[in-house]
């Protein structure tokens, strides 16, 4: 039997369209909010913790964004475009730092996957979900 691991991840736009990015504290990349889905949850549960755990943020499901699968690792990834519902921005336990960012100027220390992931919701005109295998 074939084992996956599921990740979840919001996007997250303020009014001036810019995205919600984390610094991780575990190393120097920047990333969209979010992580693994735990046993018994699903991904849209997922997201939404998570994004709670590494923001402070709770947030609502707008719509699937893509979902990506990478073959070395046997993964699954589910984008989210996200609405802020409540809370405030803080620095957590997982980010040390958590800004909003015009998508045309990302930070250069962005995980590449990510940063595909961003500029697959503006090729699709966020119409379709990307449905895509990333190496």
């Amino acid at each position: 039997m074939t084992k996956f691991t599921i990740g979840a991840f919001a996007v997250i736009f303020n009014k001036k369209k810019e995205i919600l990015l984390c610094h991780r504290r575990d190393c120097d990349l920047w990333n969209l909010p979010g992580g693994g889905v735990e046993k018994g949850e699903s991904p849209w549960q997922a997201v939404a913790r998570e994004t709670k755990e590494e923001t402070g943020l709770s947030v609502k499901i707008k719509k699937l964004s893509g979902i990506y699968y990478k073959p070395s690792l046997n993964e699954i990834v589910f984008n989210f475009i996200c609405n802020i519902q409540g809370g405030k921005i803080i620095n957590t336990a997982e980010a040390d730092d958590i800004r909003f960012f015009n998508p045309r100027n990302l930070p250069k220390n962005i995980a590449p996957k990510q940063k595909e992931r961003i500029a697959n919701i503006f090729k699709n005109n966020n119409e379709q979900p990307t449905l895509k295998i990333q190496k």
